[in-house]
């Protein structure tokens, strides 16, 4: 077996929160829609809609800024090595 990790998937990141963020209006058109899913013990799902909708928006405005693409990110440059540190030197 081999100990070398897979390279990464090249994925759009940007594109997959807008098509979260599409799922979850999907969800909010029908459940204000059909009123058993909006009346009695369920009054709150439109709400979780919502804020799956505004949690979409915030990581969309995050993605498009250049922050969370992984391929902006160089983990290697900032990880440090237990024999990078102060106290490997004896």
């Amino acid at each position: 077996m081999s100990t070398e990790d897979p390279p990464p998937m090249a994925s759009d990141t940007a594109r997959i929160v807008e098509i979260g963020m599409a799922c979850w209006f999907v969800a909010l058109v029908v459940s204000v829609l059909v009123p058993a899913l909006h009346t009695g013990d369920r009054s709150w799902w439109p709400w979780t809609c919502v804020a799956g909708i505004a949690g979409g928006a915030l990581a969309l405005l995050y993605v498009r800024r250049g922050r969370g693409n992984a391929a902006g990110a160089n983990l290697s440059a900032r990880s440090r090595r237990a024999t990078d540190g102060p106290t490997s030197r004896t």
